[in-house]
């Protein structure tokens, strides 16, 4: 009798799920929040696999709330009957100083808020970290590549020059 292949599923209890690592450089993050998201069962189980994108996420505002949009959750394979949809418009749990303000920045001109990490916290709850910022110019990219070149540089040669 041949043996079955058990999948090995890694469970995220708290930690990391996905992280937007392109939001700092393509804007001038001014501030960050940390919010909670309004969630189904099977996306939850879904990211508890640790199978999420959020790097084309950003947040909207309707009706003085904020939601998550164009976050990619894939649908969990034992759903059973209840599913959801993977690129749904997810609510963002803040206080309502919290979304005042963002809701404020957002009509100043050139402000966007997008979604930087997505996580879960100790008590194993859902987060996400959203940014507040600027979308910055090719100039400003293509210094901060500079920047980023030379430090690397800078530690090479003081590693170099300590050995």
């Amino acid at each position: 009798m041949a043996k079955k292949d058990k999948k090995q599923t890694s469970l995220i209890s708290h930690g990391l799920v996905a992280q937007n690592r392109k939001a700092r450089f393509n804007y001038e993050i001014e501030d960050t929040f940390e919010a909670g998201l309004m969630l189904v069962g099977s996306e939850v189980k879904s990211l508890r696999l640790g199978k999420a994108n959020i790097t084309e996420a950003f947040v909207t505002e309707k009706d003085g709330e904020l939601y998550l949009t164009n976050a990619y959750i894939s649908e969990y394979e034992n759903k059973g009957y209840s599913g959801h949809e993977e690129r749904r418009e997810r609510k963002i749990l803040l206080n309502q100083k919290e979304i005042n303000d963002i809701i404020g920045a957002i009509s100043k001109k050139g402000y966007s808020v997008v979604a930087m990490k997505l996580y879960f916290n100790k008590f194993g709850k859902a987060k996400i970290e959203i940014g507040l910022g600027k979308g910055k110019k090719l100039h400003d990219k293509r210094q901060t590549e500079k920047d980023r070149d030379w430090s690397k540089n800078q530690q090479r040669l003081l590693k170099t020059y300590n050995n």
